[in-house]
C-alpha cells in the first residue's frame, strides 16, 4: 500500500501491492487482515514510459463528494515523487477503482490556496500524512481526480 499511515511499509512494496490490489477487486474494497477498515482506491495511471496500465492502492479523501478525490503523492515522505505521480502527470487521464465501481477521471495537481486547502483537508482525514512533508526537501504534490464519467 503506499501512502497510508497504517502499518508499516513491507520489504517487497511491489508484490504487497499486487496482492492488495486483487484482495481489493475481489471483496469491492473491503480488506482484511492489518488493512480492515482502511478506506482506500485502486488508481491505475499509463505508465510514463512504457505506455502500460498500472494500478496501485491509495488512500484518498472526497473533497465534497466521491466526483472530487484528493490523493497525496508522498510517497511516505521519500525524496522522489512516487511513480504513479510521475505516470499522471504524464497522461491525467486514469481510471479509478472506488469498491465496487469503476470510472474515469482526469487528474490534475493543485497549486497555491487550493493546494493549501486540500492539504488540510487531506491530513486531517488521514492522522499521520501531515509528518510526511516535513522528511522531504520537495513540495509534495496534492492531486485532484475529478470524474469524467
Amino acid at each position: 500500500m503506499t501512502d497510508d499511515t497504517g502499518p508499516a511499509v513491507p520489504p517487497d512494496i511491489k508484490a504487497f501491492n499486487a496482492a492488495l490490489v486483487e484482495e481489493y477487486r475481489a471483496n469491492a474494497g473491503k480488506l482484511g487482515g492489518r488493512l480492515e477498515g482502511h478506506t482506500l482506491m485502486l488508481l491505475t495511471t499509463t505508465g510514463a514510459k512504457s505506455g502500460l496500465p498500472r494500478t496501485v492502492p491509495l488512500g484518498f479523501v472526497a473533497d465534497g463528494s466521491e466526483d472530487r478525490l484528493v490523493i497525496f503523492a508522498s510517497n511516505i515522505g521519500a525524496p522522489a515523487h512516487p511513480d504513479w505521480y510521475v505516470n499522471l502527470v504524464a497522461n491525467p487521464d486514469v481510471t479509478v477503482e472506488l469498491r465496487h465501481e469503476r470510472f474515469t477521471a482526469r487528474a490534475s495537481t493543485t497549486e497555491g490556496t487550493e493546494h493549501d486547502r486540500l492539504y488540510e483537508l487531506f491530513t486531517s482525514q488521514r492522522p499521520g500524512t501531515d509528518t510526511h512533508q516535513g522528511k522531504t526537501e520537495r513540495k509534495i504534490p496534492i492531486v485532484l481526480l475529478e470524474r469524467t464519467n
